[in-house]
């Protein structure tokens, strides 16, 4: 036992000590040259080592090299640039002569995906021959392959040409190969832009076999919390997962098998886009629950400053410089193509329930149409399709409303109109203006509908009973029934309405109940928040008595006039003046009565002349 002991031992010696000879006998400086002309021929790409590159043999071999740097063809800055890299070899390998890469590692490096970075062909460079392929290795005696890529502690910039520049720190890649160009990948990274944080963490299985003419990647454990200015105080939170493919020929991004949550929303679909010149969506989205009100930042809908809104509400304000700029000219519909379809089971915004909500749109490079978008309302129903047209300045948006028996107390509780008002709205007109929000619909919109409302009950003022008391201080022979709730009810309610920059105008209102009929007209101005109506009420029951005077205001239409703010209404009667104007009919008729009848007398040819000069 003690000889095989001793022999093992010599013999891990001898292999110890020949693997150290090879490392010293081996210069990695002579990688140097190799490698570069392997990247240069395989990508096109310039790769600059500094400093001498020497090896590092604990815990595992390796070599280390000083700043580095990797830059596109013609490009003015370099793509990546590291203080120092790091290469995991295998040992064995290099017996025959094969530099084989277990991992490359890079930590600290900046990433710049620039216009500044990227490849350009000299306007006056020769066209060579086709390739026939990847160099052979064999040509140059060495053999190149790597397993594994590692960014750690990295930057990495990204831009657009004529965009935004967006800066992504804390990068952290681990990317793993196989034989089979299968490769497994763990990103994290956090994105600081606008006064907004995004941390994103995934891992995703690619299948990098047919790369670049095609990839597929599955991408699970997906994270991110999105924070900062123009959001709700808690941010938005989530996670999911979904597949996606990428084809080279056809230039197209596709994804399926979509489970996203957003907070307490959950999100589901299929989608593809294809990088044209403008490029094209095609969408096709579900909702379980869609919660506007955790996704959104919650502000007044009033006319309060922002700073006042940004204080009572629950979201962080973004700088004034931000919110001045013009964001609401909705030019980067311009630039792209869509079509979508999306449901929702349930949708929660401003303390509205919707439910069973579809819709259906198509963007054309800026003409924006919105075939379908409808959906439930408690019992009623909402249907809402129009078009934006962003291709002229200003935009021009136009919507046809069709609505069925919605409750309207819900809607004014939603953009908190101070109006007591309930009952089922139904409503199908034509709304246009430049600006898709509340505020713009109430300033600056115009339009026309017809509106119906079965049951509206309107709190704080009983018409019937302000007339009634008004009659009965005026005449104390009549009394009407007395009630104990103050508010107006009816059963049906007709009006045309018309917008025009905040004043809208009711005409030919109607109303009728059990107790009493209505027609008007007047104007509510949506800034100011007052209003100014007329109506014509007839009071057809709750009298109290008998006789021409009542039988005369059952007929007889009210003048009432409302009007003021919303939050505190002032009204007026002319019940005196109706009382009067009867009391002078009615001696009128009784004068020309008594008239007829003495036509004989000398008085009666008086009594004609003074009828005809009341």
């Amino acid at each position: 036992m003690r000889r095989l002991l001793t022999t093992l031992m010599i013999l891990l010696v001898v292999i110890i000590a020949g693997l150290c000879a090879l490392v010293l006998l081996v210069n990695p400086n002579d990688f140097r040259d190799y490698m570069v002309r392997q990247v240069e021929t395989r990508s096109g790409y310039q790769l600059k080592l500094e400093g001498p590159l020497r090896w590092h043999v604990w815990p595992q071999l390796s070599i280390l090299s000083g700043r580095m740097n990797l830059t596109a063809p013609g490009a003015s800055q370099p793509m990546v640039t590291a203080e120092n890299m790091r290469l995991d070899v295998k040992l064995l390998p290099l017996l025959s002569h094969q530099l084989h890469v277990r991992q490359v590692m890079l930590k600290g490096a900046v990433v710049q995906l620039t216009p500044q970075s990227e490849a350009h062909r000299p306007k006056d460079a020769p066209i060579g021959p086709q390739s026939g392929g990847a160099p052979d290795d064999n040509d140059h005696g060495w053999g190149f392959n790597i397993a594994r890529l590692n960014v750690a502690d990295s930057v990495l910039v990204f831009q657009h040409e004529g965009d935004e520049q967006v800066t992504v720190r804390n990068l952290n890649l681990q990317m793993d190969q196989d034989d089979n160009r299968q490769a497994q990948v763990d990103f994290s990274a956090r994105v600081m832009r606008d006064q907004r944080t995004l941390d994103l963490s995934f891992n995703a299985a690619l299948n990098v076999a047919n790369y670049p003419e095609n990839l597929t990647a599955s991408i699970t454990n997906l994270q991110y919390q999105l924070q900062g200015a123009g959001l709700p105080r808690q941010g938005i939170a989530g996670q999911g997962a979904f597949n996606a493919n990428w084809q080279e020929e056809l230039k197209k991004l596709s994804f399926s098998e979509l489970q996203l949550s957003a907070n307490d929303s959950q999100l589901s679909g299929d989608g593809s886009v294809a990088l044209k010149k403008d490029p094209q969506w095609l969408l096709n989205l579900a909702f379980a629950k869609l919660n506007l009100e955790t996704l959104l930042p919650t502000q007044s809908t009033t006319g309060s400053s922002t700073v006042q809104r940004a204080q009572t509400g629950n979201v962080v304000p973004r700088p004034l410089i931000a919110d001045n700029a013009s964001e609401d000219d909705y030019s980067a519909l311009r630039g792209f193509e869509a079509t979508a379809n999306i449901t929702a089971q349930s949708i929660l915004w401003r303390g509205l329930n919707f439910s069973n909500v579809r819709a259906a749109l198509t963007n054309k490079s800026g003409l924006l149409t919105l075939s379908t978008l409808e959906g439930q309302l408690g019992a009623g129903h909402i249907s809402l399709p129009g078009s934006l047209n962003t291709r002229q300045k200003p935009a021009q948006a136009s919507f046809s409303p069709s609505v069925q028996n919605i409750e309207i107390s819900q809607v004014l509780k939603a953009y908190n109109y101070p109006i007591a008002l309930s009952g089922l709205l139904s409503m199908t007109g034509t709304f246009s203006g430049s600006q898709i929000d509340a505020t713009a619909f109430r300033q600056n919109w115009q339009g026309e509908a017809s509106v119906e409302m079965a049951n509206s009950r309107l709190e704080g003022m009983n018409f019937q009973q302000m007339i009634q008391q008004a009659v009965e201080r005026n005449n104390g022979s009549v009394k009407g029934q007395q009630f104990e709730e103050n508010a107006t009810k009816l059963e049906s309610f007709t009006t045309d309405v018309s917008l025009d920059h905040g004043l809208l105008t009711l005409n030919q209102m109607e109303g009728r109940s059990a107790m009493l009929t209505l027609t008007g007209q007047g104007t509510m101005d949506l800034v100011k928040e007052q209003c100014d109506t007329l109506f014509q009420v007839k009071v057809v029951d709750g009298w109290k008595g008998e006789g021409s005077l009542v039988d005369f205001l059952k007929s007889t239409p009210i003048p009432l006039r409302v009007y003021g703010s919303w939050q505190q209404l002032s009204y007026s009667l002319q019940v005196d003046q109706v009382l009067r104007k009867h009391l002078q009919d009615e001696a009128k008729r009784r004068l020309n009565d008594w008239a007829d009848r003495h036509k004989d007398s000398s008085k009666s040819k008086d009594v004609k002349e003074l009828l005809k000069k009341l």
